[in-house]
């Protein structure tokens, strides 16, 4: 692990936490939507806000 600062890991947990929140809504969307693009744009949506949170996972190992 990087030597991180209280400040940066303060502020990545934020953002993973954010990230998180952003996934279980757009999940909750994609299963709501009945129009097949929009569904399609949630679930993009859904694994993008995913491999986000995956990222910035990988600066506290």
């Amino acid at each position: 692990m990087s030597n991180l600062s209280e400040l940066e890991l303060q502020n990545l947990r934020h953002l993973i936490g954010g990230f998180e929140t952003s996934h279980c809504k757009m999940q909750s969307y994609a299963q709501e939507a009945t129009d097949p693009q929009i569904k399609s744009f949630f679930e993009d949506a859904v694994t993008s806000s995913m491999d986000n949170k995956q990222t910035l996972m990988k600066f506290l190992q």
